[in-house]
């Protein structure tokens, strides 16, 4: 299932009618990334799913950030993060998602797969995702703050979010053009 907030996904895990998770679903919360809403921590879900025994072992995959405190089959700091023209902003509710985890080297991969025509094993589905457009309810959140709005511009320029969201300031530089010296020497005093 797709959320595009943490407060949808919350609902959804917490709901008592028709529109709840279940069990054997995927959360999928997008753009919640640097660009959407800064990166916000998503504990609120990790927590109730930890917290339902029915949903205990949920996959939880997003662009946000983890607290140091959650825990289960988490995957985050998705990138490139969905409003930046990830994966994650072209996933539909109702896809088939396969997570693996390494638990020891803490290395994984999420693919959309769907069954192979001659064989039935279920294959990575980069054809349908490529052709997807964006979620139509991926939106950056209309009050970021400007700083949080350059950091994420900068984020975005330095290559995503694979160096834990530390800016590669060469990368920047080399990103804007020529006439900024790319050096980290101090000016002499």
């Amino acid at each position: 299932r797709v959320f595009t907030s943490e407060r949808a996904a919350v609902q959804a895990i917490k709901a008592h009618d028709d529109s709840r998770l279940r069990p054997g679903e995927v959360v999928v919360v997008a753009g919640i990334g640097p660009i959407g809403t800064g990166m916000e921590e998503v504990y609120q879900v990790t927590s109730a799913l930890k917290h339902l025994p029915a949903l205990r072992g949920t996959p939880l995959i997003t662009d946000a950030r983890f607290s140091g405190v959650s825990s289960g089959p988490c995957v985050g700091h998705v990138g490139p993060e969905a409003l930046a023209g990830g994966p994650l902003g072209r996933l539909r509710d109702g896809d088939l998602i396969r997570v693996e985890i390494d638990t020891r080297s803490l290395h994984g991969r999420v693919d959309l797969v769907c069954a192979d025509p001659q064989t039935g094993a279920l294959v990575p589905d980069v054809e349908t995702l490529a052709a997807r457009t964006a979620h139509p309810d991926l939106a950056p959140h209309p009050e970021l703050p400007g700083a949080t709005r350059l950091w994420a511009a900068l984020q975005a320029a330095s290559g995503g979010t694979w160096g834990g969201c530390v800016y590669d300031v060469d990368a920047i530089v080399a990103r804007l053009g020529p006439g900024i010296p790319l050096t980290s020497a101090t000016p002499d005093a």
